[in-house]
């Protein structure tokens, strides 16, 4: 066997094999975020502006190359997808206007969708307070979305002192605002 027949069956051995199945993930996330993954360059833009990328375990550019070669059960499974808080630094940042909040989005309601294991229960069980205030108010309230989290966690006094200088400060309001047509709102939430 010449040299070059063997490192071409070393590549190939080495090179992924992407089943339809694989192509229908991508599609489906593609679909649910209305976002082009295919636009992304890898160029990193996106990891290097994210406030919380030392606390992933899977890049966000490495998401969307996830997502290309079909790497399904890595990424619903991953802690990454359910850290992204939504801040658009990446999105702001990106040469392509690549909206991964929506994309991380796509993925945790993929996760809950097909019944993932989370890689924590709080992390779930504070996205689901989130998203009831939201539901509930057209905005986040913060105090109700802890109030909430810390009773289902049973765990109401351990950030007490935090709470109180936010309240101190002005960073917390007490009572909710809603929006108006919160009505109207509500129906996003099918």
């Amino acid at each position: 066997m010449t040299r070059a027949m063997k490192l071409e069956n070393d590549c190939a051995c080495s090179v992924k094999k992407i089943s339809s199945s694989d192509f229908y993930f991508a599609a489906s996330i593609k679909k649910r975020s209305k976002v082009n993954i295919n636009l992304c360059w890898q160029c990193y833009t996106c990891t290097t502006g994210c406030p919380f990328s030392d606390l992933m375990d899977i890049m966000p550019n490495q998401v969307i190359r996830s997502i290309q070669l079909g790497g399904k059960k890595s990424l619903l499974e991953s802690s990454t997808i359910w850290l992204c808080v939504g801040c658009n630094a990446c999105t702001s940042e990106c040469p392509m206007g690549i909206d991964i909040p929506s994309v991380m989005s796509a993925l945790r309601e993929t996760a809950i969708k097909e019944k993932v294991k989370i890689a924590s229960d709080d992390i779930y069980t504070f996205h689901k307070e989130f998203l009831n205030s939201v539901k509930k108010h057209g905005r986040a309230y913060k105090i109700g979305i802890m109030l909430s989290y810390k009773l289902k966690k049973l765990d109401l006094f351990r950030d007490g002192k935090v709470g109180l200088k936010m309240l101190a400060k002005h960073k917390l309001n007490i009572l909710p605002s809603k929006i108006k047509n919160i009505h109207d709102f509500k129906k996003l939430f099918v």
